[in-house]
């Protein structure tokens, strides 16, 4: 297949992407941290689609990108309160919170009865998670192979493998954060943007 480039900022082009992703075809998406390769959440075979242009191991979850915090009970379940302080301190912004996993949320995004969730701190982003829904969005490499900051990086790595990209010129360069709630007290699993001093100036960390 030919991989498509739309212009984030031309008229149209992010209701395109969220129009191609509700047709289950695979759209890499600039986010505020690195670009990213999106599916809808909810449908497994997108999601497994997904898996395969990476060539990514199926036993590696894939976070959920939202557009708020509304659609956090979209996705989880009894969701700790240590959680939802980080959610009010950091999001939008570089930080993926793992919590307890929402029935119905395919086995192919999460396998265990988590779920790492974030809302990304970039405008054009949010714009289209809020067209689409919660997107299972991993970053838009082949694995093991270094994360994009540039639509131009995607190309390189999955022309071909995948729909579109959004082009939104160039991103942070360093994945988000991410910190599991989903027991207490909370442990940070991939260190990022967001600091463990940041972090420990709202909640107790292991």
């Amino acid at each position: 297949m030919r991989t498509i480039v739309l212009q984030a900022d031309e008229s149209g082009a992010v209701e395109r992407a969220a129009h191609m992703l509700s047709e289950h075809r695979l759209v890499a998406i600039p986010t505020d941290t690195v670009y990213g390769l999106g599916a809808l959440a909810f449908n497994a075979d997108d999601v497994a689609a997904l898996y395969r242009a990476k060539e990514r191991p199926l036993d590696k979850a894939i976070a959920v990108l939202l557009a708020d915090t509304s659609m956090v009970d979209l996705v989880a379940d009894h969701v700790p309160d240590v959680a939802r302080r980080l959610m009010d301190k950091f999001w939008p912004g570089a930080l993926t919170v793992i919590v307890p996993k929402r029935m119905g949320v395919p086995d192919v995004v999460s396998g265990g009865a988590t779920v790492g969730l974030r809302v990304p701190a970039l405008d054009v982003t949010r714009r289209l998670l809020a067209l689409t829904g919660p997107l299972a969005v991993t970053s838009a490499n082949r694995s093991g192979q270094t994360s994009p900051r540039s639509a131009q990086e995607v190309l390189g790595q999955l022309e071909g493998r995948i729909h579109a990209v959004l082009d939104g010129g160039q991103t942070g360069g360093v994945p988000s954060t991410v910190v599991d709630c989903s027991y207490t007290p909370p442990s940070i699993v991939r260190a990022g943007p967001i600091s463990e001093a940041q972090l420990r100036a709202v909640v107790r960390l292991a």
